[in-house]
């Protein structure tokens, strides 16, 4: 297991952009695919972006068009750029890694990821 602590939420007025950071600490050898999810209160986990091992990437339709997943494997950095803010944007968003062998960049469920971030809170208004 990794552990993955996020950053670079904030307030941001419609339109404007913001870029999520998530630094993972541990052996992730055996982590098999990072993504991006969010959630607001009384709603369930939404995944937003994919990226596997190899680089390859997937994003949901809330991802798609606007939000950029990025990996840097030096440093350990799992980055989303987001674009084009809207108020629906509004939540916290988490970091997530799995472990599981049979993830890959479409696994944009919440139960194919074994270790989780505190959440960063995203605020658009």
């Amino acid at each position: 297991h990794v552990q993955l602590v996020e950053s670079g939420g904030g307030s941001v007025q419609a339109g404007g952009s913001l870029n999520l950071s998530c630094v993972v600490f541990g052996d992730t050898t055996k982590t098999t695919v990072f993504g991006w999810f969010r959630q607001v209160p009384d709603r369930a986990r939404e995944g937003l972006a994919a990226i596997d091992r190899d680089g390859m990437i997937n994003y949901a339709d809330a991802g798609r068009g606007r939000f950029t997943i990025s990996r840097d494997v030096t440093f350990n950095i799992l980055t989303l750029q987001m674009n084009s803010l809207k108020v629906e944007d509004t939540a916290m968003y988490y970091c997530a890694a799995s472990s599981r062998s049979w993830a890959t960049m479409t696994s944009l469920g919440p139960s194919a990821y074994t270790d989780w971030g505190q959440g960063t809170q995203v605020t658009v208004s």
